[in-house]
């Protein structure tokens, strides 16, 4: 379902990153797919950020829906039987606006201004918009960076070596100018849940996690 406004365009919403990178050179992807071996206790915290509305965001929870943005690529790496992602606005990013099914919670924009002025309208609709998570490619990440709309990175950071011909397109690390981390009370506090603290390992791949939040 691709995307016509009639109406005057509605403030953007507010951006939150979600990501799994390597630690050093920040990669997040090799030949199409992720580097490491599958982390079902990694995903299923994806999941339930992802799908989690805001504590204090005063939205029915039997209407209102957080909303990820993604790439064409990144949404055909999705098997099948997972998309779209239950539960949230799918919103898809593809220049061709290449169809990807009837379902009404997939639709594609041109751009990420497109995107989140879709979703801006869905806001003042009755069923309600919680969170805008951005969850990839490459240059999805990149457009949202440049956006004062971006405002904090949820980072799952892989200790673990693997190669990667993908990047995200920004080093977290402390000193990162304009970009400082959180603090893991404040993790908590805004996802919702008491994350698992320090360094984790699932078939032995090393990662923790961390959020960032923009200061500029």
């Amino acid at each position: 379902m691709s995307l016509e406004f009639q109406a005057a365009a509605p403030p953007l919403p507010e951006v939150t990153l979600i990501v799994a990178a390597t630690a050093r050179q920040m990669g997040i992807g090799r030949a199409g797919a992720l580097p490491w071996p599958m982390l079902k206790r990694e995903m299923a915290y994806f999941a339930r950020v992802t799908r989690r509305l805001a504590p204090d965001g005063g939205l029915n929870p039997h209407t209102a829906r957080n909303a990820v943005i993604m790439g064409r690529k990144t949404w055909e790496s999705i098997p099948d039987r997972f998309r779209p992602l239950p539960g949230r606005w799918n919103v898809v990013l593809s220049r061709g606006k290449e169809e990807e099914g009837q379902n009404p919670n997939a639709v594609t924009a041109q751009s990420l201004e497109e995107a989140l002025t879709y979703l801006g309208h869905v806001k003042q609709k009755e069923d309600g918009l919680g969170r805008v998570f951005v969850i990839g490619g490459a240059q999805i990440y990149g457009a949202a960076l440049e956006m004062k709309e971006a405002r904090r990175v949820l980072l799952t950071r892989v200790l673990s070596k693997f190669e990667c011909d993908t990047f995200f397109p920004l080093k977290l690390e402390e000193g990162s100018p304009g970009w400082r981390r959180a603090s893991q009370e404040e993790m908590d506090a805004w996802v919702g849940e008491e994350v698992p603290r320090g360094l984790q390992s699932e078939g032995g791949t090393e990662y923790e996690f961390e959020m960032w939040e923009r200061v500029d």
